[in-house]
């Protein structure tokens, strides 16, 4: 029995059990909203930090850039020399060991997207083996491109979320000023 296929960006099928290409789908979706979520923003707001050890959304920006650099680097290591082991870095210590609040946000919302039409381009050229091919992490041991894949769009998901929280409360902050004695 075939599975039921849905049209997906008018030239690809899906079947209902497609794992890499609702993976495709996410990276796309969550990243151009995240984009959208920096709009209109001032520079106070961008490198506000809610508390010491959380991030602005400035180094949230950052954050996503380095962590797409790394998913872009491991998703090319994997599919050109899978025998090889995946290069790591922890780009969670990146946005608090530099100085990510002085950055050009739009400098690195370009980076980001730079990145993200690199990684999605080499992920729409992989075959259905390559996204199951396992490779060696050196953590981790043995995890598969598509496992990658989805990391990175539960990431921005999981950004997203940090996101709207964040400008969220900027907003109730200011309105609590603004509502203010007076």
């Amino acid at each position: 029995m075939q599975a039921a296929a849905t049209a997906y960006n008018g030239r690809v099928q899906l079947e209902e059990r497609d794992s890499s290409g609702w993976a495709m789908k996410a990276l796309r979706e969550a990243g151009g909203t995240l984009f959208s979520e920096f709009a209109g923003l001032d520079e106070t707001m961008l490198r506000h930090r809610p508390v010491e050890d959380e991030l602005s959304l400035k180094e949230i920006a950052a954050h996503l850039r380095d962590a797409e650099e790394l998913a872009l680097r491991q998703l090319t290591s994997a599919s050109e020399e899978p025998d090889k082991r995946l290069p790591v870095w922890d780009v969670d210590v990146l946005p608090y060991e530099r100085d990510y609040r002085n950055a050009d946000l739009q400098g690195l919302l370009s980076e980001v997207r730079n990145l993200r039409r690199q990684t999605t381009a080499l992920l729409w050229m992989l075959r259905d083996w390559d996204w199951r091919r396992e490779v060696r992490h050196p953590y981790r041991g043995e995890i598969t491109i598509e496992m990658i894949a989805r990391e990175l769009a539960q990431h921005d998901l999981e950004h997203l979320w940090q996101v709207r929280r964040l400008k969220h409360a900027l907003a109730e902050a200011a309105n609590d000023r603004d509502d203010g004695p007076r």
